[in-house]
């Protein structure tokens, strides 16, 4: 029987310039002298900001005193900060409210300063949803949900339209992982194995190389970026490439909890310095964090220790902002959801040389597609197949001719 895989145009990866990523895990102590340097390693990039790319406090006040003119005031600043202060204090939080994280969401929030952006997630039924289409085991589900997790956090604020994806591509016999997601927070994604038996995840996931694109149906071409693993659990590498490709100084973590055929926790969380953040509050921030991790109280699997516990996103980004006032942005709820048709089986078909579909006609008597995202088996006949071939219209390269 000859099957084909069913893909869309913008889930084959593209290389250019990408880079590696952040730290993993959670240690029980902020600064100990008795950390070992293992914790000390998995703290960084979740507690801690991986890359301070803004200019200094002495920097940014020279700037701005060289911008400001004489009618503004110390007082009218501070004034102002108050204001936005005591409107943030009032605002009702109570639409993001999540109560045990029964649906999946993901929140996102700025610091009343608007120095800090904080984006957290839960997404424990996504994973489920996956885990039953692929019929996935612990590992690999592990390294989906991480995969997903990341996908969500860094799509969120996106267009509508634009799509995030990120594909892992390790030589472990994990066989790689395709994770996609767009700006409504529509997820779809796979692994190259299914199935596996209890190894570490880094063991499953190999050397190689992270690749994420980026898209938009208005864009002439996408952005590619691809750079080698350092840590082989996704996350930590994700951070990596956010500091050094983006240049965007953050902390990010990713994890999922999963027992059996059942996933009990999946989430996580990206804190995001942003342009003219003032020193204090980064300090502030980090505290915040080291406070978070630990009071996480797993090690390389934050935050899935909060979750489990019935932290929610909202409680996460208000434990990330002590001290700093917080904004709520958004709250979006991911789901998974994929584009495969039987219009995307005919434009593959068409792309094919004639005589090659001919060929798997007059040998297999029918042609069998499989998603590789949700798994659907679609099946079309040699009459069926040639009448609409006859009748398709337009170029089938360019995906504006196919309903997505």
């Amino acid at each position: 029987m000859a099957t084909l895989l069913l893909l869309s145009r913008s889930a084959i990866p593209a290389a250019a310039a990408f880079s590696s990523r952040m730290s993993s895990g959670a240690v029980r102590t902020v600064a100990s002298a008795s950390a070992s340097a293992s914790d000390a390693a998995t703290m960084k990039g979740r507690a801690t900001f991986l890359m301070n790319v803004f200019p200094t406090d002495d920097a940014r006040r020279r700037r701005r005193s060289r911008r400001r003119t004489p009618a503004t005031s110390a007082v009218e600043m501070t004034s102002d900060s108050d204001s936005t202060t005591a409107a943030a204090a009032a605002t009702d939080l109570s639409p993001y409210e999540n109560k045990s994280n029964v649906r999946d969401q993901v929140f996102s929030a700025m610091s009343s300063d608007g120095g800090i952006k904080v984006t957290a997630c839960t997404v424990r039924n996504l994973v489920n949803d996956v885990m039953m289409m692929h019929s996935l085991t612990a590992v690999p589900a592990d390294a989906l949900g991480r995969a997903m997790a990341c996908s969500v956090l860094l799509s969120n604020g996106m267009q509508d339209e634009q799509v995030f994806q990120m594909t892992v591509d390790g030589d472990g016999p994990l066989r790689g992982v395709v994770s996609i997601s767009d700006g409504l927070g529509q997820v779809r994604g796979y692994v190259g194995t299914p199935a596996l038996g209890d190894i570490p995840l880094k063991e499953a996931v190999g050397k190689g190389v992270i690749k994420v694109v980026k898209n938009h149906p208005t864009w002439p071409n996408p952005y590619n970026g691809i750079s080698a693993m350092s840590y082989m659990d996704i996350d930590r590498d994700v951070g990596i490439y956010l500091a050094e490709s983006e240049q965007r100084s953050c902390a990010l973590a990713a994890a999922t909890s999963v027992s059996g055929i059942l996933c009990k926790a999946a989430g996580g969380y990206l804190v995001e310095r942003l342009p003219d953040c003032p020193d204090e509050t980064m300090r502030t921030v980090e505290v915040n964090l080291a406070r978070l991790v630990e009071r996480d109280g797993t090690t390389d699997a934050v935050p899935t220790g909060l979750l489990l516990d019935g932290v929610t996103p909202l409680e996460i980004a208000e434990v990330v902002l002590e001290g700093l006032g917080m904004e709520p942005l958004q709250q979006i709820e991911p789901r998974a959801k994929c584009r495969c048709s039987e219009e995307r089986l005919l434009r593959s078909l068409r792309l094919l040389p004639r005589a090659e579909v001919e060929e798997i006609l007059a040998k297999e008597e029918q042609i069998e597609a499989r998603c590789q995202f949700c798994g659907r088996v679609y099946r079309m006949g040699p009459d069926e197949v040639r009448a609409r071939m006859e009748e398709a219209k337009g170029d089938p390269s360019k995906d504006g001719d196919v309903e997505l």
